[in-house]
């Protein structure tokens, strides 16, 4: 069983629900990358969305914008992403760990090399924005082949066609964006979050996360009464962005509030 479906078997048996940050991998500095890992653990993650910064986005609003060009001026790359994944492993061998960025860098160095090395320092899981399901084939097979999970994105304007070929090609979970926009909006609707994510269970029994729209604990522990995990970025990386000296502090005690949200009163539901 993988880290991650081991993850999701153990929250389930407890009646809790997966808590996934993202974080743009050498924001604020590249020295505050892995501290900020283990901080985030500390605060209550289950699962470390880890985003490989890169110069032309198209899914991640103002705030992970910011978040990458300040690493992108520390000139950080997939590779060092990749050996701060190898760091964290040193004294963490339980968190899953998915590494979330766009294909050019990826096919840049080489997707082979980038599985492999993936594996090596010990990724569970990859989510590459502008892989759709009908270009992905190969790229999964690439990291079936090695273990790891290729987690794909729903929408709320996902066809059943497409939603069908997420289905069969997802590992791991799969990413409900709930919201029509980028990253960091706001207004999440948890009424249709739960109508959208019956259609999308009636194609799929893998887990699903929801994110896009979560800023508090509040929205968190809603959004946790019908999904199955639940995905905090631009909020956590605003903490981040407003007192980078505190970077480490602020995101364990962000994590930790939501982490409180999301455990009170929690109708658990098997995952």
């Amino acid at each position: 069983m993988s880290r991650i479906a081991a993850t999701f078997a153990r929250l389930s048996k407890q009646g809790r629900k997966a808590l996934i940050p993202f974080i743009t991998a050498g924001d604020p500095d590249p020295a505050s990358c892995v501290p900020l890992m283990h901080a985030l653990v500390a605060g209550g993650a289950d699962i470390i969305e880890l985003g490989v910064p890169f110069s032309d986005p198209m899914a991640d609003g103002p705030v992970i914008q910011r978040a990458s060009e300040r690493a992108l001026k520390h000139g950080v790359s997939l590779r060092d992403v990749i050996g701060w994944v190898a760091e964290f492993r040193k004294t963490n061998g339980e968190t899953p760990v998915v590494l979330m960025g766009y294909a050019n860098p990826i096919e840049a160095m080489g997707t082979d090399k980038f599985v492999k090395a993936a594996k090596a320092a010990g990724a569970d899981g990859v989510v590459v924005v502008d892989y759709p399901p009908e270009e992905a084939g190969q790229l999964v097979a690439i990291l079936d082949a090695a273990g790891l999970d290729t987690i794909f994105l729903l929408s709320p304007t996902t066809s059943d066609v497409r939603l069908k070929q997420v289905a069969e090609l997802g590992r791991g979970y799969l990413y409900y964006v709930s919201l029509k926009g980028v990253t960091g909006a706001a207004n999440i609707d948890v009424a249709d979050v739960a109508q959208r994510l019956a259609r999308i269970r009636s194609h799929t029994k893998l887990p699903v996360g929801v994110g896009f729209g979560i800023r508090d604990g509040e929205t968190a522990r809603n959004i946790a009464e019908v999904a199955d995990a639940v995905v905090i970025g631009s909020r956590l990386v605003q903490e981040i962005e407003a007192a980078p000296q505190d970077a480490v502090a602020r995101a364990r005690a962000f994590m930790a509030g939501i982490r409180s949200a999301m455990d009170r009163d929690v109708k658990g539901r098997a995952a």
